[in-house]
């Protein structure tokens, strides 16, 4: 079986999921292409045996294998396939085809992920998961902020502890962008340069006055409430991931076509994990997977020098930090998607991509990211920094 390495790595800025939004003028394809160009420039690319992209929702524009139609549309002889694990989608992309090429089956190829939620709302696939009151009720598929309110509640964190977190991340995400951290993965699409969605002046009393965002949904909370003892409102928009616009992609490959193309390996995919929880509860499932990939890897967290971890709500960020004993400076350093936002199919990409930058930033050897998805999946990637210092 042959090692597998992240050759480079490119993404987008994170645009608002609005009409008013940098990106919104420029569909799910055009940042696949966008990205497909920088990418090839970036590395003299000259094909690749397949490409996999994560996306959410596949319908209207982002339905019909976006994939193979951003090759075509790129020249890439590439075929290409999406693959949908909601938000996990980008980081299971990447240890799809991490797991493709240790089998022997390629030996270099494209994974990553994209969504246009501005353009392609959230649920607007109408899957039977979120419109079938049948199914809804039978599998306990509940709305993500009603999930996370139950988390909070059974783990017995307060607003006060929700909200210092929003604060951090977006205080760590603007820090980041000032000290150029993103400086070499972000390649600049229809003008926008930066991820527009960070507050960097943003403070507890601010969060402390937005009133809950999940308290009007007795149905669900009924759902909620036949199978856990209760459910406080915590989480507020300030507390929630924002949506996003947004896409990355990963170039993965054997160490001798890194060597063919003249390309210094960056890093090294240890292992990767998927797992599963009670829909209800559903944020837990990332942490899970993380957690089972670090153990398969032999290593354990405090082995970990980074930790890139969805920000699904406030509540989930705390559970994680206290279990894996993961302080501010290891876990998510320079913020997260609550900060700069979560574009669904693209995210776990992101997180992937982010941590190998951090890891060279830092000289550090080990990396775990990972995403919580809808409906209790989770997936995560281990990562060991290939070492150039002489």
């Amino acid at each position: 079986m042959s090692d597998v390495y992240v050759l480079d790595w490119v993404r987008t800025p994170r645009g608002k999921a609005s009409p008013k939004g940098g990106l919104h003028e420029m569909s799910a394809l055009d940042l696949l292409t966008g990205l497909q160009a920088a990418l090839a420039e970036r590395t003299g690319l000259d094909g690749v045996d397949d490409v996999m992209i994560g996306v959410a929702s596949q319908v209207g524009e982002q339905g019909a294998d976006l994939a193979r139609t951003a090759n075509l549309l790129s020249g890439w002889s590439a075929p290409g396939v999406t693959l949908n694990r909601f938000c996990a989608s980008g980081i299971d992309a990447v240890a799809t085809t991490a797991a493709r090429i240790r089998a022997g089956d390629h030996t270099l190829a494209v994974a990553g992920g994209v969504e246009s939620v501005s353009r392609v709302p959230i649920f607007s696939d109408g899957g039977a998961l979120w419109s079938d009151p049948e199914v809804v009720t039978a599998v306990g598929s509940v709305h993500m902020g009603i999930a996370a309110d139950l988390n909070a509640t059974r783990e017995g964190f307060g607003r006060e502890e929700l909200d210092a977190y929003a604060v951090e991340t977006h205080q760590k995400a603007a820090a980041a962008w000032e000290s150029g951290a993103f400086d070499r993965s972000v390649v600049r699409l229809n003008d926008l340069a930066r991820d527009e969605l960070i507050r960097p002046g943003i403070d507890a009393a601010a969060l402390a006055a937005l009133p809950p965002a999940f308290a009007e949904r007795p149905d669900e909370d009924a759902l909620v409430l036949s199978r856990y003892e209760a459910i406080e409102h915590l989480h507020t928009p300030g507390t929630s991931p924002q949506m996003a616009d947004g896409a990355a992609l990963l170039l993965l490959g054997t160490r001798e076509q890194a060597d063919r193309l003249g390309i210094a390996p960056r890093a090294r995919i240890v292992s990767s994990a998927t797992a599963t929880c009670d829909p209800v509860l559903m944020l837990t499932a990332g942490q899970e997977a993380m957690e089972t990939a670090i153990a398969r890897a032999g290593l354990t967290p405090d082995d970990m020098d980074v930790f890139e971890f969805a920000e699904a709500f406030a509540a989930l960020c705390l559970r994680f930090r206290r279990d894996l004993g993961a302080g501010p400076d290891r876990m998510n350093p320079n913020g997260g998607t609550m900060a700069m936002g979560h574009a669904f199919g693209a995210t776990g990409a992101i997180m992937v991509g982010g941590a190998i930058d951090e890891l060279e930033r830092r000289h550090g050897r080990y990396a775990v990211a990972g995403v919580s998805g809808a409906a209790g999946l989770g997936v995560g990637v281990v990562l060991e920094r290939v070492s150039h210092d002489h």
